[in-house]
């Protein structure tokens, strides 16, 4: 299988949205996010990173079809309750560059791509002088009832790639989760990785 991964920036971003909110979509339905997807919280979120001049998709093509993506932008560009953590604890949100999503078809899983993402993003970040880079994950306990058996978290691949956790700092992000009425906050942990 040959997959071709590319970062895209500025107007080629905005032409891929609606492949990403298809993607997040379909991704994020499985554990341990359980996003009950929704175009137009899609639209809303989305129409944020097209705003932002430095956002970048790292994007994973089979042909001309899109199976994966990863985002990434400077945190001073995604929303308040991104972001209020790292003011309250006083840090210097210009340093930082977060990095959204990264979904990737199931098929397509295992094959390097996911490591590219993260070259893809830290090339960005670093290129728009960010010193750190920042994504966070849904916390989840071990014992959830929709957690599957034998489910490997991405703790390990994140923790080779050079993050760790941050004691301390996290996030609450709301979404519709699967059998949910109505959005509700889920807890996010930060994790990052000094770029210089």
């Amino acid at each position: 299988m040959s997959i071709r991964v590319e970062a895209i920036t500025g107007d080629g971003l905005k032409a891929r949205l609606a492949d990403l909110a298809r993607l997040r979509i379909e991704v994020f339905f499985d554990y341990p996010y359980l996003y009950d997807g929704d175009l137009d919280y899609e639209t809303k979120y989305l129409t944020a990173l097209g705003a932002s001049p430095n956002a970048i998709i790292a994007g994973a093509f089979d042909g001309d079809t899109i199976v994966g993506a990863a985002t990434g932008a400077p945190l001073a560009d995604q929303s308040l309750e991104i972001v209020a953590p790292f003011r309250a604890k006083g840090l210097p949100v210009s340093d930082y560059f977060y990095f959204g999503e990264s979904v990737l078809t199931r098929g397509y899983r295992g094959q390097g791509i996911g490591v590219r993402f993260f070259e893809l993003r830290e090339a960005q970040a670093r290129r728009v002088g960010a010193k750190v880079a920042v994504f966070c994950s849904v916390v989840r306990s071990v014992d959830h009832p929709r957690r599957p058996t034998g489910y490997v978290p991405l703790d390990a691949f994140w923790t080779h790639r050079g993050y760790a956790p941050v004691p301390g700092l996290q996030c609450e992000i709301s979404w519709k989760e699967l059998d949910e009425a109505d959005e509700t906050p889920k807890a996010m942990q930060f994790w990052q990785k000094r770029l210089s």
